[in-house]
């Protein structure tokens, strides 16, 4: 587990073997997404990602399902991809938010 902006050791973490990484706070500056996964999907897995901060507590059902599918369609190309907030889901979340997340996941094929 790591927290925050941690692009720059993913190259040593990798080499170390470490083949996942959890979490992708992807709001943080040079953590892109679509970046990550090229140039590191093919070693390792993302663990991850909906943003338990803003989306999953304060966002909609549709901010949830437009960030599942976004990180379904980035991150979970081609496989090396599990679906989950980046940590603790907090005790503010509307319980709607994170049965839309699950939802979302399975009617868009994740598994």
């Amino acid at each position: 587990h790591n927290d925050g902006n941690v692009r720059r050791i993913i190259p040593d973490m990798v080499a170390a073997g470490i083949d996942l990484l959890n979490p992708i706070q992807w709001w943080n500056t040079g953590l892109d997404r679509a970046e990550l996964k090229r140039e590191f999907g093919d070693r390792i897995v993302f663990h991850g990602a909906m943003d338990n901060q803003n989306t999953l507590p304060f966002g909609s059902r549709e901010d949830v399902i437009r960030e599942v599918r976004e990180n379904l369609e980035i991150l979970g190309q081609g496989g090396g991809y599990i679906l989950a907030p980046c940590h603790n889901i907090q005790p503010i979340t509307p319980v709607e938010n994170i049965i839309a997340m699950y939802e979302a996941g399975y009617e868009m094929g994740w598994t």
